[in-house]
């Protein structure tokens, strides 16, 4: 008995984009961090593009199977890292999924990335509080990952909109 997967050209969009995205987070866990735990998070420059060219949905679908193929490609499935990931992930997805109906016009790619970074280190922040360090104050380290989300919130959100011109402007 022979198994068949039939896949539509959905399935191959949403496996070719979340290649892309995993190789991203491959390819920034390389990185040396100067600061643990922060991280550029450029894998959600895909998640942006894919939100305002296919929708929320396939940007869930992509940002899921990064999530999870990075962690089991890095070694960190089911760990404390993999439910940090996961946890802003979430976050963020359900923000995205509110803040794309605000007007365009003060609510572009830049913008949600700025607070799609914000709801992520929420979330992250969040977990280490509730569950890995419960009773630790780490309210006097909020302006430092705040102020990386912010940072990298930009600068994801410009590449985002740069891809985004790019692929208007190509025939």
């Amino acid at each position: 008995m022979q198994l068949e997967f039939h896949t539509s050209p959905e399935d191959r969009r949403v496996a070719a984009l979340a290649a892309v995205a995993i190789g991203l987070t491959l390819a920034e866990a390389a990185i040396p961090l100067p600061i643990p735990g922060i991280k550029p998070g450029l894998a959600n420059i895909v998640t942006l593009v894919v939100l305002y060219r296919y929708g929320w949905r396939t940007a869930a679908w992509v940002a899921g199977l990064r999530i999870v193929a990075g962690a089991l490609a890095l070694g960190q499935f089911l760990t404390p890292a993999f439910v940090m990931s996961l946890s802003g992930g979430v976050a963020s997805l359900l923000l995205l999924a509110l803040a794309i109906r605000l007007p365009a016009r003060w609510f572009g790619p830049i913008g949600l990335s700025v607070l799609a970074a914000f709801a992520h280190i929420g979330a992250q922040l969040w977990v280490v509080d509730a569950w890995l360090l419960p009773g630790a104050s780490i309210l006097g380290l909020m302006p430092l990952f705040l102020t990386a989300a912010w940072v990298t919130g930009l600068v994801n959100g410009f590449a985002a909109d740069h891809l985004l011109h790019i692929q208007e402007s190509t025939p």
